[in-house]
C-alpha cells in the first residue's frame, strides 16, 4: 500500500508500508498437498517430522516475500516474473524447477496475502525448466526486508558462501547468500527502541558482542570482561544468536520486517531458547512478523505458555503425510508426531 502526504509547501511524498502477511495458500510443493493458513500472526510456527515440507515452505515464502521487496526497487529493471524465476531457481537449486512440483500433480500453486489485501500468486507445471509465471501480484513496492535465517551459522563462511553466488554455483542456497549479503551492511545510527532493547536481550544471552575486525577483515567474538576470542574459539550458539543482533543492529531490518527461522532451537540450550524466544515475543509485539520451523516439544510447549500468558494468537502450522493441519497454540497444544513421541517418552518413564 501506497500512502501519499502533502508538505505545507505542497510538494508530495511516497511512504511505503510493508504489512504482515496474513494469508497463505500453497499446494503441490514438495511433499505437500496443501497448506491453507488464514488469520496469520506475528508469531507464526511450522512443526512437522522431516522430510515433511517445512523448510519447503519457509523457501517457497522466503522466494515470494523477495520478489515483492526486489521488484522495483532502486535501479532494479527486471520484471516481478524475472526476480521470481532467479529466486525459485537458487533456493531450490534444482537443475529444473518443475521437479519441486510434487510427484503426479499437474501444477504447483501458491499464493499469499497481505493485512491490506494485496496478493501475490503463481503457478507452474512438472515440465517447467526456469521460467514461471506471475498469475498476480498486487503488492506495492517494500522499503522493509525479510530473512531467513538457517538452522546452520554462516559467520565463518560468509565469504565463501559469497564467492560461490558470485561465480553462480550451486553449494549454498539463496538463504544463505542474501544472508551474508545481509550481514555486510554497516549503516549506524538511532535505532529502534524494540531492537535497542532486544540487542541487549541477545547480549545477555551470549555475555558479550561479536564485531567485525577492519583491520584483519575478519568476525571476532568480544565478552564482557572485553576479551577477544577468533570467531573460531565461538561456540556455534554464540554465532548463530549472534546473527541476529547483528541484523537488528546494522540497520537491514526494521519494525515492518519478516523473519524467517528454520529449525530455531539448532545448537542451542534450553534456556537460551526460552530467552531468544522472548525476544522474538518483544519483536513482534514491535512489529515484525517471524514464521519459525521446529523439531522441538520444547519449543511448542515454551511458545504454548507465551500465547496463553499474552493472552496472543500463536498460529501453528502442523505437517504429516503431506497434510497440513492449522491450529493454534492460544486454543490448544497440536497434534503432530512430536508431540505424540513425548508422550510415549512419558508413558515409558512411569512403566519405570
Amino acid at each position: 500500500m501506497i500512502y501519499r502526504f502533502f508538505s505545507k509547501y505542497n510538494k508530495s511524498f511516497l511512504f511505503f508500508v510493508h504489512l504482515m502477511i496474513k494469508t497463505i495458500d500453497i499446494s503441490n510443493l514438495g511433499a505437500i498437498k496443501r497448506v491453507q493458513a488464514d488469520n496469520l500472526g506475528g508469531i507464526n510456527l511450522v512443526i512437522g517430522p522431516n522430510q515433511s515440507g517445512k523448510t519447503f515452505i519457509l523457501k517457497a515464502l522466503f522466494s515470494a516475500l523477495k520478489t515483492v521487496e526486489t521488484y522495483k526497487r532502486g535501479k532494479e529493471n527486471r520484471t516481478d516474473r524475472e526476480i521470481l524465476s532467479d529466486k525459485l531457481y537458487w533456493t531450490f537449486q534444482a537443475t529444473e524447477l518443475g521437479s519441486i512440483v510434487r510427484k503426479g500433480e499437474s501444477s504447483l500453486n501458491f499464493s499469499m496475502v497481505s493485512d491490506a489485501n494485496e496478493v501475490f500468486a503463481y503457478s507452474f507445471g512438472p515440465s517447467t525448466t526456469k521460467q514461471v509465471n506471475i498469475d498476480k501480484n498486487t503488492f506495492a513496492p517494500r522499503l522493509s526486508n525479510s530473512i531467513f535465517i538457517p538452522a546452520k551459522e554462516i559467520l565463518s563462511i560468509k565469504d565463501i558462501i559469497l564467492e560461490a553466488k558470485d561465480d553462480n554455483r550451486f553449494g549454498f542456497e539463496e538463504p544463505y547468500s542474501d544472508l551474508a549479503r545481509a550481514l555486510n551492511r554497516t549503516q549506524k545510527g538511532k535505532n529502534f527502541k524494540s531492537f535497542s532493547d532486544a540487542r541487549q536481550m541477545v547480549g545477555d544471552m551470549v555475555h558479550g558482542r561479536l564485531e567485525f575486525d577492519d583491520d584483519k577483515k575478519e568476525w571476532q567474538f568480544r565478552d564482557n570482561s572485553r576479551k577477544v576470542y577468533e570467531i573460531s574459539m565461538t561456540s556455534e550458539g554464540v554465532k548463530k544468536l549472534s546473527i541476529l543482533d547483528l541484523l537488528l543492529g546494522n540497520h537491514y531490518l526494521d519494525d515492518k520486517s519478516i523473519i524467517i527461522i528454520d529449525e530455531i532451537e539448532a545448537n542451542l540450550h534450553p534456556s537460551l531458547i526460552t530467552r531468544l524466544l522472548d525476544t522474538i515475543q518483544l519483536l513482534a509485539q514491535a512489529g515484525v512478523q517471524f514464521f519459525i520451523a521446529s523439531h522441538s516439544y520444547f519449543v511448542i510447549k515454551r511458545l504454548y505458555i507465551m500465547a496463553h500468558r499474552a493472552d496472543c494468537s500463536i498460529p501453528v502450522l502442523s505437517f504429516e503425510n503431506g497434510e497440513c493441519v492449522v491450529g493454534n497454540l492460544q486454543h490448544q497444544m497440536p497434534q503432530n508426531p512430536i508431540i505424540d513421541e513425548s508422550i510415549n517418552l512419558y508413558k515409558d518413564e512411569i512403566s519405570l
